[in-house]
């Protein structure tokens, strides 16, 4: 909660004074670290080192802030994908009998539909980096509390990436705009219109029509990944090509734009 705090203030701050990116992103992993290696919000990924496992914890944290950050760009776009994620990592909580995670995960996720019923177009209400940044370390923290792999049951490992193929939507857009920022010479951190959401409205769809095709992608996503803890080998490479093939599926429904305003 105190990392909560931290974050809160900072995204409020953010919000007024429009603070420096490389100052929020240097308190970003900080909290992250402390809430990794003190109130031990990570993962083991078969490393013994507690430094190693935490930092490692801390960057996927960070990760994951600023890709729901990066989501704040469109009404209802980051609350509602975090409703997304959330209930399907509160399902991998309930399979692995993990109350107290899913009990967290029940209380952001009716947190945000509460929310969202005044941030959906026309929003009434908006997040600001003070929502967002909150929003994405208790995503963050889900997916590293959840257990995916129980060792001692001799289950199948595949499982513990199932925060990726759950995430595979926000992360795509997050790196997809990274990349494209870098290509052109700007700074990851400069504000722009070349997220997805506003890819997709340069195909002619309204805010709405927008925001329920990131739901559906997310969720094609996010059903799929709910399915490897029952799969064998290849059901799991089966599950991971799914993902895959719908990125690249956004990607080249993307690109259409970009031929669009060539021809034109």
């Amino acid at each position: 909660m105190l990392c909560v705090l931290v974050l809160f203030a900072l995204g409020l701050w953010d919000d007024k004074k429009h603070l420096g990116p490389f100052f929020k992103l240097a308190v970003q992993f900080a909290v992250a670290f402390i809430a990794a290696s003190v109130a031990d919000i990570r993962v083991e990924l078969f490393i013994e080192s507690k430094i190693i496992t935490s930092l490692l914890s801390a960057f996927w944290i960070v990760l994951i802030i600023n890709a729901f950050n990066f989501l704040d760009n469109m009404d209802g776009a980051s609350a509602g994908i975090a409703v997304i994620t959330s209930s399907i990592l509160f399902a991998a909580a309930a399979f692995s009998g993990q109350v107290f995670v899913g009990a967290l995960a029940l209380v952001l996720i009716g947190t945000l539909l509460g929310f969202l019923a005044f941030n959906f177009p026309p929003a009434k209400i908006f997040a600001g980096d003070a929502g967002s940044l909150v929003v994405g370390f208790f995503v963050a923290l889900l997916s590293l509390r959840t257990t995916y792999y129980n060792q001692a049951q001799s289950g199948r490992w595949y499982p513990v990436l199932m925060p990726l193929v759950v995430m595979a939507v926000p992360l795509y857009d997050f790196i997809s705009v990274t990349l494209l920022r870098i290509r052109q010479g700007k700074s990851p951190f400069t504000g722009d219109t070349q997220h997805f959401s506003h890819r997709l409205k340069r195909h002619g769809l309204n805010d709405t029509q927008t925001v329920l095709t990131l739901y559906l992608a997310t969720l094609c996503t996010g059903l799929g990944a709910t399915f490897l803890y029952q799969v064998n080998l290849t059901g799991a490479i089966l599950i991971f090509a799914q993902t895959f093939m719908i990125l690249a599926i956004i990607a080249v429904f993307e690109s259409t734009v970009k031929n669009d305003r060539t021809n034109e």
